[in-house]
């Protein structure tokens, strides 16, 4: 009796979570566009954190670059629907003449002015088969590396791609370098453009505002990696990666081929990012390489850490609170101070980062296993705690 009224509450304690979810946007929307905005960009990190947690949280594998994937996805994004291809093939037209003619006899005379404007549909595939491919990269060479010898060759691998995408403006323009790529193109499901008409989608008689549209979009897209990351942890590829987590001998030892198996998390883990990256630039529209720095890997990883490693609800609730929390506090900071000493004593930016941060260790203090750990690792931890 007890087990069936447990699963009735855990029932209803999802309905109304899913409810919650679903009227969100309609719930912001007298306070303005910027918090589902702010939870547009919530739902994006649940895909990265989710796709970190396969490498750390699954296979125990500590990675400092992951934000790599994130710029490769969006570049690619950058590259391939917006008109950024077109001065590529100037720069050649400049630089190398002949092969500038080359590739524009190829591509056609309305790509070489235009640029190539693909379907972000298209991109995300893509993007997520050369993620993946970057990952096995960056897998191969670190496979007898583990703990902190690890960490410094991933967060390496990060700053070499923010490093190529901050330079690869010459002599052949790529990315455009420091100034970023422009004018990359919305998402479109069935010819309507989420990006709207000054910021409005008309379906119809109906109208909601592009965040929203983006909003349930990047929400079904953020169900499906759970839903996914779910299904491949209780999977065997999945019970391998925890086994190595565990134990890498005694995997060995069960037969695991645990070179495959850890090459795998690298490419399955970056394949997340790549997807992420490529829904990231074409909601934003631009791209820099300012977006992929070593403080957004750091705050990917904290995602996971502070969620609970290895706990899918726990990576979740980790992503929501850390990519919304500096927002909230950016809002709130100001308003604040003006309310209890009547002025702005601290600017809002040092007093955000401030609180930030502070917030993150007594957090970690406080739950030294996570905010929502999988129920051993709790254990585990209240052992060690006791002794």
């Amino acid at each position: 009796m007890s087990a069936n009224s447990s699963l009735s509450s855990s029932r209803i304690t999802l309905a109304l979570l899913a409810t919650a979810v679903l009227i969100f946007p309609l719930l912001a929307a007298p306070f303005g566009n910027a918090w589902v905005r702010i939870a547009d960009v919530a739902l994006l990190y649940i895909m990265l954190a989710l796709g970190l947690n396969v490498v750390v949280g699954f296979a125990g594998l500590l990675d400092l670059g992951y934000v790599a994937f994130f710029a490769i996805g969006a570049y690619l994004a950058g590259l391939l629907s917006s008109p950024q291809f077109a001065a590529t093939i100037e720069s050649l037209q400049l630089d190398f003449p002949v092969v500038g003619a080359w590739v524009t006899e190829w591509v056609g005379p309305v790509i070489a002015a235009q640029g190539i404007h693909l379907s972000v549909w298209l991109i995300i595939p893509l993007a997520a088969l050369v993620a993946g491919l970057a990952g096995a990269l960056l897998g191969a060479p670190t496979l007898k590396l583990r703990g902190d010898y690890l960490a410094i060759v991933t967060l390496g691998f990060g700053e070499i791609i923010r490093i190529f995408m901050n330079n690869l403006n010459g002599p052949i323009n790529i990315t455009n370098g420091p100034q970023g790529i422009n004018l990359i193109d919305p998402v479109r499901i069935g010819g309507v453009s989420l990006a709207g008409e000054a910021g409005v989608v008309r379906l119809g008689d109906l109208s909601i505002p592009s965040v929203n549209a983006y909003y349930y979009l990047f929400l079904l897209l953020a169900v499906a990696t759970i839903i996914f990351s779910h299904r491949l942890q209780h999977s065997r590829l999945g019970r391998a990666w925890i086994a190595i987590r565990e134990d890498e001998i005694a995997a060995k030892a069960m037969g695991i081929n645990v070179r495959n198996m850890k090459l795998l998390a690298f490419a399955m883990g970056a394949s997340f990012g790549g997807v992420a990256g490529a829904m990231f630039g074409a909601f934003q529209g631009f791209i820099s390489p300012e977006s992929f720095s070593l403080t957004d890997s750091i705050a990917i990883l904290a995602m996971v850490v502070l969620g609970g490693i290895g706990h899918i609800p726990g990576v979740v609730l980790g992503a929501v609170l850390l990519a919304a929390l500096p927002e909230l506090l950016r809002h709130t900071v100001e308003p604040i101070q003006m309310a209890l000493l009547g002025q702005v004593w601290i600017e809002a930016e040092v007093l955000r980062q401030l609180l930030y941060g502070l917030a993150l260790v007594l957090i970690m203090l406080a739950r030294p296993a996570g905010l929502w750990p999988a129920p051993q690792r709790e254990q585990q931890a209240h052992t060690e705690a006791a002794a």
